[in-house]
């Protein structure tokens, strides 16, 4: 029983470890993921975000064609402002605070609608945005930088009327109608003419490869340490068993202590017991 019972713990011990070996391999496998999907958005960023800028409809001739490679390529647009279907986007981490980013359609000569994002102002104390500065009026020449569009919260979390929870296209588009473009957006780099003032700069694209390939790899030493540690716990565990096996041995080898002798007395002092307390 004592075998079985060692034996069932150490199934138990090599179910754990490959239990745990699994779970290391699934979130390995996510930061590997993780780390190709940023080496990318790093080419991207290295190729795209200072090239020469081209006319949209060299990159995109519908509305929901965009080309996820085009990202943070820079187009011109030439066309007008739609400033009265101007929207904010919520809670955008810009200067240290939860900014606004303003959005504001712009109709392009062609017809199409694309939203371009002109940059942040601040949140006011009393509540919104600060004063928003309004987009140049009339024929305008934009130099923007595409991204592909957000989507919404997967929380359901919406916004007030006239903002946005995310820079989400179709939403813009079912503002605006028409024919709009529903699979990007731009960030805008320059107007001509310029406004006097303008929302401040979105800050540049970091091009950090982040820490995912080495947690990926740290996840794998961790399962090659779960290993190592049953198998330390197993080996300890047949050491003891030797030692006790021994301390046994050792007990059924040993001589069996003599029993004292009974020393016999002989007649003659039993006499000579009997006539010392006689004469007591």
């Amino acid at each position: 029983m004592k075998g079985w019972s060692r034996a069932g713990r150490w199934t138990v011990y090599v179910a754990v470890a490959i239990a745990f070996a699994l779970v290391c391999a699934v979130l390995s496998h996510w930061q590997f993921s993780r780390n190709e999907e940023r080496t990318e958005a790093n080419r991207l960023i290295s190729e795209n975000y200072d090239a020469a800028p081209v006319p949209l409809s060299e990159l995109m001739t519908g509305s929901d064609d965009f080309d996820p490679g085009d990202e943070w390529r820079p187009v011109a647009l030439t066309g007008r402002y739609l400033a009265n279907e101007q929207l904010l986007a919520r809670n955008r981490a810009q200067g240290g605070t939860a900014a606004y980013e303003v959005i504001v359609p712009f109709q392009l000569d062609d017809g199409r609608i694309l939203a371009v994002d002109r940059g942040w102002v601040p949140p006011a104390y009393s509540g919104g945005a600060e004063e928003v500065p309004a987009p140049p009026q009339g024929e305008t020449t934009v130099i923007a930088r595409l991204r592909p569009s957000e989507p919404l919260p997967s929380s359901g979390r919406g916004a007030p009327e006239g903002q946005l929870p995310t820079i989400h296209a179709p939403s813009v588009a079912a503002q605006t109608g028409g024919d709009a473009i529903t699979t990007a957006y731009a960030i805008l780099v320059s107007e001509d003419p310029a406004p006097a003032e303008a929302p401040q700069a979105l800050a540049a694209p970091e091009e950090d490869p982040g820490p995912h390939l080495s947690y990926a790899i740290q996840w794998i030493l961790f399962a090659i340490m779960g290993f190592a540690f049953i198998g330390y716990m197993i080996r300890t565990e047949i050491r003891a068993g030797r030692e006790e096996d021994e301390d046994d041995e050792d007990d059924l080898d040993a001589p069996a202590a003599p029993r004292p002798k009974r020393v016999r007395r002989d007649a003659d002092a039993d006499a000579e017991d009997a006539i010392l307390d006689a004469r007591r």
